[in-house]
């Protein structure tokens, strides 16, 4: 199979906005699972939903509430781009946004069954003995989580790769800037003779899922075997 320029370009800038949307998610999105697996606080319930609110929300919601937010005009985006000349609007920058904020709950929910798993215990020893919180996060909390780390960050990847109807609203279908696989499959299959390419990206899509899934996997045995040998 032979993928033709366009092709290609969507293939790498769909990796690129996928990686970045992870590789800026991930610290907070292991913090914020920390917080809701070991922390008790009022209103706990209430973050826990907001958290989640994008897996139950439609995406063009979501688009269109981060087109209010982080928009030129938007309530924080204008304040971004006056202070700070920084945009999200209608450039890759806005389409990793769109796709953190719609993979964020699968990426925490996954760490946070893992640090649920744990054995506080280990954590509390650790404590008495004098270790500070934050050498007990980095050196029991976060190794023994690290499969479902892992696990978060393989499906945030995958669901960023698949990420159409907030991307669509909220940075539009920009050629070269914003048009990631699913946009560019959109596009073909409204244009005369376009079937042939969208099926090639489908199976590229597959094919990068699968190899994502299989990584996945194989650095969770290399992991597990590590801890026990």
């Amino acid at each position: 199979m032979i993928l033709t320029e366009f092709e290609w370009q969507t293939l790498l800038l769909s990796l690129k906005i996928a990686g970045a949307a992870i590789i800026f998610s991930l610290p907070l999105g292991i913090l914020t699972a920390w917080i809701l697996a070991r922390c008790q606080f009022i209103g706990k319930s209430l973050f826990d939903s907001i958290v989640h609110l994008p897996l139950v929300l439609p995406p063009v919601v979501l688009g269109y509430l981060l087109l209010l937010t982080m928009g030129r005009h938007g309530i924080i985006g204008e304040w971004l781009n006056n202070y700070f000349h920084l945009s999200f609007s209608f450039n890759w920058q806005g389409a990793a946004l769109a796709s953190a904020v719609v993979a964020f709950p699968l990426m925490v929910r996954s760490i946070r069954l893992a640090i649920e798993s744990i054995d506080s215990r280990l954590e509390k020893v650790a404590r008495t003995l004098g270790t500070k919180p934050f050498r007990v996060f980095m050196t029991i909390t976060l190794p023994l989580a690290f499969p479902g780390i892992l696990m978060g960050t393989v499906l945030g990847f995958a669901r960023c790769l698949g990420e159409f109807g907030a991307t669509i609203t909220f940075v539009s279908n920009i050629q070269g800037e914003t048009r990631t696989i699913p946009l560019a499959m959109y596009t073909l299959l409204q244009i005369p003779d376009g079937e042939s390419g969208a099926l090639r990206l489908c199976i590229v899509s597959i094919v990068l899922s699968l190899i994502a899934l299989f990584l996945s996997e194989m650095l969770n045995r290399w992991h597990k075997k590590k801890l026990t040998g």
